[in-house]
């Protein structure tokens, strides 16, 4: 019986940190057309971290909660904005900036699209 708390426990423990040291969500559009027949998805994806190198127009590396540094390379068109919603230059993002990227899995590639500033350090 103690066993069993024990596991039970330290079980529900470390679920807590899995889900704790989780840096991204993800969010599916699906739209059909007028006829029904075509449908299309478009999974994007967002990540949390702080900025350890920005070459605005092409790569912004993120040290995440996971450890390991996140490479994102940036689409033709990518937003930036403050976290209430203000629209920035690229030349606001510094290193050691909390930000938030959207990003689509392309390949091996994770392509950005916004870049949301959540805090500077």
């Amino acid at each position: 019986m103690i066993k069993l708390f024990l596991s039970i426990t330290f079980a529900t423990a470390l679920m807590g940190l899995v889900a704790y040291g989780q840096t991204s969500t993800s969010s599916t559009t699906t739209a059909t057309g007028t006829s029904g027949a075509t449908e299309t998805a478009t999974t994007t994806t967002e990540s949390f971290g702080t900025v350890t190198d920005f070459t605005p127009g092409q790569t912004m590396v993120l040290k995440t909660e996971a450890g390991e540094p996140m490479r994102y390379k940036f689409g033709k068109t990518v937003t930036y904005t403050t976290a209430d919603g203000r629209v920035i230059d690229a030349s606001k993002i510094r290193k050691d900036s909390k930000v938030r990227v959207h990003y689509i899995k392309q390949g091996d590639d994770m392509v950005v699209n916004k870049v949301i500033v959540t805090e500077r350090e």
